[in-house]
């Protein structure tokens, strides 16, 4: 049985250094990858494996086709997965263990991001509006998408839903879904 680190693909590194030696690692985006050239390949590095997706599909820019691509590839090489650590946005890590617990329930799933505070992660970025956006978005698909079948159903407390509509309410949609918009 093999482990797994999936790298989804942000702005963000996340903690690619830090963690116990895994065994197998997926990139679905070039910029985690730039020690490598461009294009599809395969690349082992010590204990280290980077897929590279081969082009900036879709694939890229959705956690559930990441799980289904990455799933996918490591069944067609013959790879039995045991666990995986799933390496995302510090807002997006509920998102990303919900996402992969739902569509690979038998792999033990963990998610990590890089440890650091609100202020810190905002600083990062370089716009709070931005990252607030971000935040409002990342919570709306904790909330729709288990009923679209994305993801497992997590508990969300009701003051942070509170805190979702009145943030929507003071603007923060850019990054909401246009289907479960809240009337403002």
């Amino acid at each position: 049985m093999s482990q797994v680190r999936i790298l989804p693909g942000a702005h963000d590194q996340g903690p690619v250094q830090g963690h116990d030696p895994l065994e197998l690692a997926l990139c679905h985006d070039y910029g985690r990858a730039t020690h490598v050239p461009q294009g599809p390949l395969r690349v082992h590095i010590t204990s280290f494996l980077a897929i590279i997706e081969p082009s900036r599909s879709a694939i890229s820019r959705s956690r559930p086709l990441n799980i289904r691509f990455s799933r996918e590839l490591l069944e067609g090489a013959g790879v039995d997965v045991s666990s995986g650590l799933l390496i995302s946005k510090p807002y997006e890590e509920r998102r990303a263990y919900a996402t992969a617990c739902k569509l690979w329930p038998e792999v033990e799933v963990v998610s990590a991001s890089t440890p650091m505070t609100l202020d810190e992660y905002v600083d990062s970025i370089g716009d709070a509006r931005l990252v607030i956006d971000m935040l409002v978005g990342a919570l709306q698909r904790l909330l729709i998408y288990p009923e679209q079948g994305f993801m497992i159903s997590q508990p969300v407390p009701n003051d942070v839903r509170e805190a979702y509509e009145r943030l929507c309410h003071a603007g923060f949609t850019s990054r909401l879904l246009a289907t479960d918009r809240p009337s403002v």
